[in-house]
């Protein structure tokens, strides 16, 4: 295995667990306290925090989400780009 291939799936990953964190906040019953849902909270409140501090829900939407994608897309782009220069393909 390459280190772009794991980078890929990392990013891929974190991306999937995050666009399920977000669709499951849609859903008032769940109890974030139990397993899976906590597991999938701890990996992934963190990282949405950091935006949720400076994006305030607007109209009780939460647009925090979208710059969080936004950032990790840009992280795993000078990544790859870090790892093609120095020559760790």
């Amino acid at each position: 295995m390459n280190i772009p291939y794991i980078l890929n799936v990392f990013f891929s990953f974190y991306s999937l667990i995050m666009v399920l964190r977000i669709f499951l906040t849609w859903i008032p019953n769940i109890d974030w306290e139990s397993q899976p849902f906590r597991l999938l909270s701890i990996l992934v409140d963190p990282y949405l925090n950091i935006f949720r501090r400076f994006v305030p829900p607007i109209g009780g939407l939460d647009f925090s989400p979208i710059i969080a994608f936004f950032v990790l897309s840009i992280i795993y782009k000078i990544l790859i780009y870090i790892v093609i220069n120095l020559g760790l393909v």
